[in-house]
């Protein structure tokens, strides 16, 4: 793997009191993406959430929308690539969905990466009225529309949840079999549905535990999905997030009830010298890992142009 194929993105704060103090504003926002752009990273991430409660909390944290979000940092920025990290299923019309990303696709020329998953937060479904159940289900439904609309352009479908008849897509944006699509999940329904759909796949660092051996073990359970479902485990892109923080942060993650970790001990984020963040980045790289999302811990002006001297030396060790 070439350092042009090992990308390095980060995940832009909107969720209230989550990698810094406050809702942030738009213009702030902006302001985060243009500097990640300036500073040579190569992704810019939001997640899917509308209200969000961690565990043990009383108030839920406030949170701006992903798709509005997706498409102004579509125009505020040139040339990195955006995704989302993930989109929730069960909250779009997923014929609509595919709608909304040729639109996005052709706003940013061709810059999207289309990250999907069946949702888990019911603190937001219940509190804006949208089912929490059967959402795998749900999920292998929508996808078969979104996959179809956004790569042929066209699909015929009626299901238990979701149809869409005779529906196409025009006009196609600039990629006119549309972006790629990632799926992030470690369960095993949700792996052969990446499987059968997806063009890269995303491991979550509560899932991995933060670590290059929780990467790997459900790395290889990916793999064997793969084979089982008769595909080339090679084909499958592997990305993963991963947490890291400064001295500043608050640190939320040792508040975490220990059953959310799964006995796994505790959540460390990355920390160190230039030289050993660049280390555990490359890390993930030989492992097979072509695009590290970092969710940084606060995430500020300030603290994304730290990471400028980090890309250069994994550049330069690449």
């Amino acid at each position: 793997m070439t350092k042009d194929s090992f990308k390095i993105g980060i995940q832009l704060p909107q969720i209230e009191g989550m990698r810094g103090p406050g809702v942030r504003s738009w213009v702030e926002l902006r302001d985060m993406s243009q500097t990640a752009e300036g500073i040579g990273l190569d992704s810019l991430w939001i997640s899917d959430h509308l209200l969000y409660r961690l565990e043990g909390e009383e108030q839920g944290r406030g949170c701006w929308e992903v798709w509005s979000l997706l498409s102004a940092l579509a125009e505020a920025t040139s040339r990195v690539e955006l995704g989302t990290l993930v989109l929730a299923i069960g909250w779009r019309n997923p014929a609509l969905l595919a709608k909304m990303v040729d639109t996005v696709e052709e706003i940013s020329d061709g810059r999207l990466i289309l990250g999907l998953g069946a949702g888990y937060h019911q603190l937001e479904y219940d509190a804006f009225g949208f089912p929490f159940d059967y959402r795998v289900s749900r999920f292998e439904e929508a996808i078969q529309i979104i996959h179809g609309l956004i790569r042929n352009g066209e699909i015929d479908f009626s299901g238990r949840f979701y149809s869409a008849r005779e529906c196409e897509l025009k006009p196609r944006g600039p990629r006119k079999t549309g972006p790629p699509i990632l799926i992030g999940s470690t369960k095993p329904r949700m792996l052969g549905l990446a499987v059968r759909y997806a063009d890269m796949w995303n491991a979550y660092y509560d899932d991995i535990h933060n670590n290059v051996q929780g990467y790997k073990a459900h790395s290889e359970n990916l793999d064997r999905a793969c084979l089982e479902g008769g595909r080339d485990p090679s084909s499958m892109k592997r990305t993963v997030t991963v947490l890291m923080a400064d001295s500043t942060a608050d640190p939320w993650w040792d508040r975490l009830p220990v059953d959310q970790l799964e006995g796994a001990g505790p959540l460390v984020p990355l920390s160190g010298s230039v030289e050993e963040l660049a280390e555990r980045f490359l890390d993930y790289r030989n492992c097979g890992v072509s695009h590290v999302q970092i969710c940084l811990e606060p995430t500020t002006q300030e603290t994304i142009a730290a990471l400028q001297p980090i890309l250069r030396e994994i550049h330069l060790r690449a």
